[in-house]
């Protein structure tokens, strides 16, 4: 009977798990909030419920498999968002990750730790390991906020870095400062204990990502079955560094996974859509499970024993910790001003916290430290509680207020036509959303990885979801003319879009559209100019097309930086290798520049070169990429 009950919690738990991502998704808020929700109506607020008597989660209802379980999961969670942290997004901000994952980590570390102690009164030691733990942020809360407020590409990076960085920094910091306080633990010293566990993480996490490439790239995996077994591979990997790591040394096992995730992430291997595909699927099932277990074994007493204090506490973190820590070390980069402040708004602490601090709890209390228990799971959950809440929750209405959302190109119809333009945009950092009707085709458009709203483009309703009142391009690709141009109109008259395109399937259409004005692409014309170009400029069309991907043609407004008021002549040897000024326009005249022509502040200039150099141009040409 016990185990019947046992299979219909966990059973229960994964499908409120699976329904909450499904309400985030629709509301499109963070899945945490959620999470945690749902997990302190089953614990802590189901007595006081009606119809109910008792916890439906409980201290006693996994039995002693509860940490063995959650540290399965969290090794999952962890390796997931180290797959995804690939070094062409740290690039887009080096030197700001690194000073936030150092200096910031320990400003967070100290100054936490000293509102513990002087706000609360807890020891050094006890204060010390909360604010290891609340050093984390970690992927499973940042991700989902990502996911629903598409900042750039720089700002992201910093972000996710932090997250994982910091998810294995806090983690062992807070064991080791966790083993000097803890009577039965056995304290091998601050330094020696935090090298001792992030050396052990750091060399079985280079081993098996090691044996798991060479096993998915040079092993045959069976024909018919080999991305199934890659992803089981990778798996089973990701669990064994973190079973074998932590066998040598407690939480190196966090390290573990993480490095082998980042190596393997960033490694050249097959299959690789597939692994993340189905890693991406698992983790959801286990964090689900994990936020909502650990919430529900959350005591309301550990919340009443921290009270205002404990919110004084999250209030410094949050509110004077972060923002300190953000603009310390993102001094001297791109970031501009509101892109700072929001990464000092949006700092939500996740699984690791909840995880070690529940484990801490149970040895605190099977040391007979009930107080000290309290303390730290009241601080801790009552800090992700509250960031999770008001950070994760009101995320995207921050970033709206700041505005550092990328101005979106909506693109109506996602048939081919839509969908290659959606790719090529995409490709160059912009913030794409594609709207089509047709069930198949919006599933295919969203299996390809676009956003997409389901729906009529001729709907103000729609276009307005899709955000069209923030929306730089609106492009109407569909194959029915009368809908392009009802959709170009609603563009221009009702959302003010600064460039609408329309797409013109019958030519004897094109100076109806224009005669509107709307810029107008002739399907017949395009395709007798791309059948032009093959034929008097082969090499150049190749070179634009997917048969030449090196080259790239980007035109980019100047903005500021050391280029305004400069000519071409000093100009040139500045910009990357393979990077030429082409044409420059000012005052709706184009033209090509000679070396002595001057470049001034809202000049549109025109790079052509090798894609990379082209994009590091830009980057150059308009400093905090507008």
């Amino acid at each position: 009977m016990a185990a019947t009950q046992l299979i219909l919690l966990v059973a229960g738990i994964i499908a409120i798990g699976v329904l909450a991502q499904l309400l985030a998704d629709r509301l499109k808020v963070p899945t945490i909030i959620f999470y945690i929700g749902a997990g302190l109506l089953l614990g802590p607020i189901a007595p006081y419920l009606p119809f109910i008597d008792a916890r439906i989660i409980g201290p006693g209802s996994f039995g002693d498999a509860l940490p063995a379980v959650v540290g399965l999961a969290v090794a999952i969670i962890v390796f997931e968002g180290a797959f995804h942290l690939k070094i062409e997004r740290i690039r887009e901000a080096p030197s700001a990750a690194v000073r936030i994952v150092t200096v910031g980590a320990l400003i967070a570390l100290v100054g936490t730790a000293a509102a513990v102690r002087f706000v609360l009164g807890a020891s050094w030691g006890l204060s010390l390991t909360i604010g290891a733990l609340l050093t984390a942020t970690g992927p499973t809360v940042v991700t989902p906020i990502l996911n629903v407020v598409p900042v750039r590409d720089r700002v992201a990076a910093a972000l996710e870095t932090e997250g994982i960085v910091n998810d294995v920094s806090a983690a062992i910091l807070a064991v080791v400062f966790f083993e000097i306080i803890n009577p039965a633990a056995d304290s091998h010293g601050l330094i020696q204990g935090f090298v001792q566990r992030l050396g052990v993480g750091l060399l079985f996490g280079v081993i098996v990502a090691g044996i798991l490439y060479y096993l998915v790239r040079y092993v045959d995996l069976a024909p018919g079955d080999a991305p199934r077994n890659a992803r089981l591979l990778v798996l089973a990997g990701a669990l064994v560094a973190y079973a074998t790591a932590n066998a040598q040394a407690s939480e190196a096992g966090v390290a573990a996974v993480a490095t082998a995730g980042f190596l393997l992430g960033n490694a050249d291997i097959p299959y690789e859509e597939d692994i993340e595909d189905f890693k991406g699927d698992i983790t959801l099932v286990v964090l689900s499970f994990v936020f909502i277990t650990l919430a529900a074994l959350l005591e309301l007493s550990a919340l009443a024993q921290v009270g205002l204090a404990g919110v004084a506490v999250v209030v410094v973190m949050a509110l004077i910790l972060r923002p300190l820590l953000i603009f310390l070390s993102t001094i001297g980069d791109r970031f501009t001003l509101q892109e700072r402040a929001f990464m000092s708004l949006v700092g939500p602490r996740g699984i690791i916290p909840a995880s070690v601090a529940t484990l801490f709890a149970v040895e605190f209390r099977a040391a007979g430290l009930q107080q000290e228990a309290n303390l730290l799971l009241g601080v801790v959950f009552l800090a992700i509680l509250l960031t999770a809440v008001f950070e994760g929750g009101l995320a995207r209405y921050i970033a709206e207020y700041l505005d550092v959302i990328p101005m979106r190109v909506i693109i109506v119809g996602g048939g081919k036509v839509g969908r290659s333009l959606a790719e090529r945009l995409e490709d160059r950092g912009e913030n794409i959303v594609i709207i089509e009707q047709e069930q198949p085709i919006v599933e295919r458009a969203r299996n390809d990885g676009f956003t997409v709203e389901w729906g009529d483009g001729t709907d103000t309703e729609v276009l307005r979801s899709a955000g069209a009142d923030n929306a730089k391009i609106v492009a109407a690709a569909t194959g029915d003319d009368d809908v392009n141009l009802l959709v170009s109109q609603l563009a221009s008259s009702k959302f003010d879009v600064e460039n609408v395109i329309a797409r013109a399937n019958n030519p004897d259409n094109v100076e109806a559209f224009e005669d509107l004005g709307v810029r107008t692409i002739s399907s017949s014309m395009a395709t007798a100019w791309a059948m032009d170009n093959q034929i008097e400029r082969p090499a150049i069309a190749n070179w634009m097309t997917d048969m030449g991907r090196d080259g790239d043609v980007q035109e980019v407004e100047v903005k500021g930086g050391d280029l305004v008021d400069k000519p071409v002549s000093e100009i040139g040897p500045r910009l990357p290798d393979a990077c030429l000024i082409a044409l420059v326009t000012r005052d709706g005249e184009t033209l090509v520049p000679t070396a002595d022509y001057v470049i001034e502040k809202g000049d549109m200039v025109t790079l052509l070169g090798r894609r990379d150099s082209v994009r590091d141009g830009m980057k150059m040409v308009n400093p905090n990429g507008e």
